[in-house]
């Protein structure tokens, strides 16, 4: 396996980029379709080319079970003035109530899913879900929305993220990005996830400005770069990329609070997609792991690697 070579912090002119948009919210018809892509580009030429096919097809149910979804109850306008106000995320992980949308939403990627090829475990996971009852089910969702995925049961709650996925996509697709505040640092603002990666983007508006990815509402957000999207620290930052690669991938390293998070660059590679990049450049987080530093960032399809 490639070693890691150390580099220099990133020395892109931060002063030198024109105000980009603080949020960027996701287009659900084309995020997961995109993604879908995207996984089985990646997969051609990837030793974990079964994981990303399958992937790939889980991506295709989330596009495809859209069509005629019922509407996702979304905050109101009051709800999201307080929300700004008080630097709070609109979208309230820890309030999620079910409703009639995400119960189609959930029904739909557990039937779409069952057609996908999967090992037998993946396929007794997904029959454990489907035959949970709603204290069950209720307890993975709140699990996913903390974060806080059992050893024991990976599988099972990759499926429920995956329904989580469409609908929160679907709920931060409908807010007003200009009225999105700034959280603390490694927030989502649309629904106060950790970041799953940061991309510098390669957009015409906002060339080399850098945003943070949200695994759960697609969301994507500024921040500065050569500054930890961890703890805001911009002291003892670092990135480290596996030697033979193209520079299309590197760890951004944190000498505070010894965290590291992957970023992505657009300007190398223009198809990137955070999540699904994620998940195939996994062997940079092989390498880091005998390192200093832990993997900061929360993707519910790395897990248990």
């Amino acid at each position: 396996m490639s070693s890691i070579s150390g580099l220099q912090p990133d020395p892109s002119m931060i002063g030198g980029i024109a105000q980009p948009a603080y949020a960027k919210l996701p287009d659900p018809l084309a995020l997961f379709a995109t993604r879908s892509r995207r996984l089985a580009q990646l997969a051609a030429a990837s030793e974990m080319k079964p994981y990303l096919v399958f992937l790939s097809a889980l991506a295709e149910v989330q596009h495809d079970i859209q069509r005629d979804l019922p509407a996702p109850e979304g905050p109101d306008a009051e709800t999201i003035a307080r929300a700004a106000e008080f630097a709070m995320p609109p979208l309230d992980r820890g309030r999620f109530t079910l409703d009639a949308a995400f119960d189609a939403t959930l029904e739909r990627f557990l039937d779409g899913v069952r057609a996908v090829e999967k090992p037998l475990p993946a396929q007794a996971a997904l029959d454990r879900v489907i035959a949970a009852g709603p204290v069950a089910r209720d307890a993975m969702l709140r699990n996913v929305l903390t974060d806080s995925l059992p050893v024991e049961s990976l599988a099972e709650h990759l499926f429920l993220a995956g329904a989580l996925q469409v609908h929160f996509t679907r709920l931060a697709a409908g807010l007003p990005a200009d009225r999105l505040a700034k959280l603390a640092d490694g927030v989502c603002p649309c629904c106060g996830g950790p970041p799953l990666a940061s991309l510098v983007v390669d957009w015409p508006q906002a060339p080399g400005a850098r945003y943070c990815a949200c695994a759960l509402c697609g969301t994507l957000w500024n921040h500065v770069r050569v500054r930890c999207v961890v703890c805001g620290s911009t002291k003892g930052i670092g990135l480290q990329e596996v030697e033979s690669g193209t520079g299309a991938v590197k760890a951004e390293t944190c000498d505070e609070c010894h965290s590291y998070v992957k970023v992505f660059y657009e300007g190398k590679d223009s198809g990137i997609d955070p999540l699904a990049d994620d998940v195939a450049s996994l062997g940079l987080d092989l390498l880091m792991r005998g390192g200093p530093y832990r993997r900061a960032a929360f993707n519910p399809f790395l897990l248990g690697y």
